[in-house]
Formats: C-alpha cells, sequence, structure tokens
C-alpha cells in the first residue's frame, strides 16, 4: 500500500466518522467522545477474535462468518484512523513509528 492509498483511507474514514457524529447528534444531542469511539472500537475487536476462532473451526459460527470477519478487520481499521485523528495523530506516522521501532528490536 502506498502513501496515496493510505491518504485516501484516512480521508474516507473521517468523511464516514464526520456523518456518524452527525447521526449521534440527531439520535443523541450529542457525538460520541473519544472514549466512547475507543470502547466501540474494542468491542469490534473482541468480534474479530470470536470471528477469527469461526474462521478457524474452533467457534460455530456459521456461513457468514468470513464476510463478518472481513467487515470487521475493515471497521478496526476505520476506528483506528478515526482515534488517532481524534487524538491528533497521524495514523501513518504512528505506525511507521511503531515500524521502525520494532524493526530495530529484533535486529538486535
Amino acid at each position: 500500500m502506498n502513501n496515496s492509498e493510505l491518504k485516501n483511507i484516512k480521508e474516507r474514514s473521517l468523511k464516514i466518522r464526520h456523518l456518524y457524529h452527525q447521526l449521534e447528534q440527531q439520535h443523541h444531542g450529542s457525538k460520541w467522545s473519544v472514549e466512547e469511539d475507543a470502547l466501540a472500537f474494542l468491542t469490534d475487536a473482541g468480534l474479530v477474535g470470536r470471528l477469527t476462532m469461526s474462521q478457524q473451526g474452533r467457534w460455530p459460527k456459521g456461513d457468514q462468518a468470513i464476510p463478518e470477519l472481513e467487515h470487521k478487520l475493515g471497521e478496526c481499521i476505520w476506528w483506528l484512523t478515526v482515534l488517532a485523528e481524534r487524538m491528533n495523530m497521524d495514523i501513518n506516522e504512528v505506525t511507521d513509528k511503531f515500524l521502525t521501532k520494532t524493526e530495530n528490536l529484533l535486529k538486535k
């Protein structure tokens, strides 16, 4: 994936989050806090775990496990992108920083 693809993912993610904020305003009178976004991410990450168990034949989920797993994996990336932005961090920068640090640690 190149930088323009990552930039596109970030832009699309933030547009979608903005639309969800509008729905939250309509239904609840306020948009979700950063903490609520983080909790939603953790819920989806937990579902990735359960759906992975199903995909690996370790949890009976049925025929929809693969499409649901694909959806939740994408949704988790979306949530992380949104969370980084809401906390004034750039997802590309923090990911690069993590990868560089980890690569250097493993080279030793």
